[in-house]
């Protein structure tokens, strides 16, 4: 297949443009069955482009981009990105018509004063400039930034300050020139406020699918007196939409940003039996989980915390749903889940494009 973007094999975004669509989803199921020994109860292919909601642009010297390929200290510079939505391209040729000659940040150095332009696109928009918060320069950068708000056309414009020793692209120190610091969005006819800083699927049109999937699962248990755990649940998206089904909803999570908005987020739809508890992973044990007991676990790349596995097998939920981004993790989770066997496994291609992939795995009690 011809590569169409003219930044790949330099650019360290995509994998595999240089197959077709339907080639890069056979390599991905080919590579989920040799892991997970097991067949695919269903797969949801992706638009190939234009998906992603989010991306973090890297200032550097004469240009703003992305790592190039293999080189974590070299980038390339981006113009237009092909798997980015278009609203999330339009707020980059601002960003980068405004802020043409700026003090860029020497990863290796770790001196300068712009690192990251993240750009997130909702049904409302944020550009969240990050800072480097020890430099000399860093209040003329504030007042430029200011300057910026006039012509942008994104909803939110933030401006993020992080240790100029760390490589991460959000912060809570951070401070709101324009808007707010939440993005709006419909799921499934539900309605979220998630938060600039803190996390949320990349991948609009797969995310409805992922929740009309999940719900279905639980449809087919008798959920009647039970109660669902849903463990690193961040803005309650999952125990939001399934909480018809439940005498209650715990939601889990160590982001108080974004835990934060599991109350406003029941208030908008109308939902009174969710509770949100900010807590540690592996502090699981620390709660009182009521039988019978159903968990949907949705766990960042590093997976289930071990503690957590352990507390899991012990008290044994009359299911798991363990939502993955990580094949290799979770091929290692699954293994210590020693009290329960795989039922069924969907493949959802979040991340067109690239090797990354998202797997929802339906696990019950040996």
């Amino acid at each position: 297949m011809e590569k169409i973007c003219p930044y790949f094999n330099k650019c360290g975004g995509c994998d595999f443009q240089d197959l077709s669509y339907e080639e890069q989803l056979n390599k991905k199921i080919d590579l989920i069955k040799k892991y997970l020994n097991t067949d695919i109860k269903e797969v949801f292919p992706s638009q190939p482009f234009h998906y992603r909601n989010r991306m973090d642009f890297a200032f550097f010297k004469n240009g703003i981009g992305l790592r190039e390929k293999g080189k974590w200290y070299k980038f390339v510079d981006i113009e237009y990105c092909l798997i980015a939505k278009e609203k999330i391209n339009t707020l980059l040729k601002e960003i980068r018509d405004f802020f043409k000659e700026v003090d860029s940040f020497d990863i290796r150095k770790h001196i300068g004063t712009f690192r990251y332009a993240v750009i997130r696109s909702a049904l409302t928009s944020t550009i969240s400039i990050v800072i480097n918060q020890e430099s000399p320069k860093k209040e003329e950068a504030i007042k430029s930034i200011a300057n910026f708000a006039f012509i942008t056309s994104a909803d939110n414009l933030i401006i993020c300050e992080v240790p100029p020793n760390t490589d991460v692209s959000v912060s809570e120190n951070y401070q709101v020139i324009k808007g707010i610091d939440l993005l709006y969005t419909i799921v499934n006819k539900k309605e979220f406020y998630f938060h600039s800083q803190g996390f949320f699927q990349v991948n609009d049109e797969l995310t409805e699918k992922l929740h009309q999937y999940v719900a279905q699962i639980l449809e087919k248990y008798d959920t009647t007196n039970g109660n669902l755990l849903d463990f690193y649940g961040g803005v309650g998206v999952f125990g939001i939409m399934n909480s018809n089904k439940f005498q209650s909803v715990i939601v889990i999570d160590n982001h108080p940003l974004s835990l934060n908005l599991v109350k406003k987020n029941c208030e908008i739809n109308k939902v009174k039996n969710v509770y949100p508890i900010l807590l540690e992973d592996k502090n699981i044990k620390e709660i009182s989980l009521k039988n019978p007991l159903f968990v949907l676990a949705d766990p960042p790349r590093a997976g289930i915390h071990p503690k957590a596995i352990n507390y899991l097998n012990k008290i044994k939920p009359e299911l798991i749903i363990y939502i993955s981004c990580n094949l290799n993790q979770l091929v290692k989770d699954l293994k210590e889940l020693t009290k329960y066997k795989i039922k069924s496994v969907a493949f959802f291609d979040f991340f067109p494009q690239t090797k990354n992939l998202e797997l929802v795995v339906e696990l019950i009690p040996i």
